[in-house]
């Protein structure tokens, strides 16, 4: 079976109860889904009345290695006391296996979701990523993919060309536009450093409580440090300016900041805009997908998409972000 073919149909509150349970937990309280549709997330009060979330891989995704170093990275990062939401042991092991699935622990967290607009927070957001780049920069990834053209463009391209569910009345309009930004963005990204990421670091996963918590490192990769950054940044250009300094100038107290980096967000913002679309068509066959994202089979989202496309057409021949005089 292939990943994209694979289903979550067997996972049932049965098999769910019993991978708990060889960890010596007890739910008390019903099985919560939360928002997520590449893994299945469930958050559930024990026995004991602690709230756990519990998250069962996506089999045939990550290897046990690439898990596992995704764990020991999450592991460093709270060692560090970056407030990051790290898997819990059981006997020694944060990976667990039930039937064919395999799955994780950890702590139930509360929070909202932070303030991309409050100065403040970003504020508070460029200390912390800084610290956990500086942790981050300290050793690389062994198992774990980088964020590269053939995985975000040349890749998704292929899965899209393949796809059904991209009309064909479209289908010119679409792909003329697709290949131009793939060429332009093929020819800005060039990284001048790679190190350990969060990797999707948005404002999803991020919880507020008396400061921000990280969670969610499901997608750590290598990959340019602004990638953790760019999604920070909203609003119009003057308003990403003033953002931008404010992040970078918090993030520069704790780990240095190559400001060449900045010619690479319109290239990453282009890459998360076709790796995304060509995500949604590879897990079309998982009916989770059909569900949530019904839309996506639509002629109105495919149109949407090449308008998207021209606007990201035209923002890669815009000169980049900078940053102040001071730096």
């Amino acid at each position: 079976m292939k990943e994209s073919d694979f289903t979550f149909a067997e996972l049932s509150p049965d098999t769910i109860l019993d991978a708990l349970e060889q960890c010596g937990i007890y739910p008390q309280s019903g099985l919560l889904a939360l928002n997520s549709y590449e893994n299945r997330v469930y958050q559930f009060l024990s026995d004991e009345q602690k709230r756990y979330v519990v998250k069962f891989y996506r089999p045939g995704r990550w290897s046990n290695e690439q898990i596992l170093e995704e764990h020991a990275f999450s592991q460093a990062l709270a060692d560090a006391e970056i407030p990051v939401v790290a898997p819990l042991a059981h006997d020694g092991e944060t990976l667990h296996a039930a039937h064919q699935y395999r799955f994780a622990l950890f702590d139930s967290v509360g929070g909202r979701q932070f303030e991309l607009d409050n100065l403040d927070h970003l504020e508070w957001m460029g200390r912390f990523i800084g610290r956990m780049h500086k942790v981050a920069s300290s050793t690389p990834f062994a198992h774990r993919p980088t964020i590269t053209i053939e995985s975000y463009l040349t890749r998704p391209r292929q899965t899209l060309a393949q796809s059904t569910l991209v009309p064909e009345n479209l289908h010119t309009a679409f792909f003329t536009i697709l290949d131009q930004v793939i060429t332009l963005a093929t020819n800005q990204y060039k990284p001048f450093g790679l190190i350990r990421l969060h990797g999707d670091c948005h404002a999803g996963n991020i919880l507020w409580r008396d400061g921000p918590t990280f969670v969610d490192l499901d997608d750590s990769r290598m990959g340019p440090a602004v990638q953790d950054l760019w999604m920070m940044l909203n609003g119009d250009r003057p308003q990403q300016q003033l953002q931008l300094e404010t992040l970078i100038e918090a993030y520069e107290e704790f780990c240095e900041f190559d400001s060449r980096e900045l010619a690479l967000i319109e290239p990453l913002r282009a890459m998360r805009m076709v790796h995304y679309m060509a995500w949604l068509s590879d897990r079309w066959q998982d009916p989770a997908f059909p569900r949530a994202f019904p839309w996506f089979a639509e002629q109105r989202y495919w149109e949407q998409q090449i308008l998207a496309l021209k606007e990201q057409f035209s923002a890669l021949q815009e000169p980049p972000l900078t940053l102040g005089p001071y730096y």
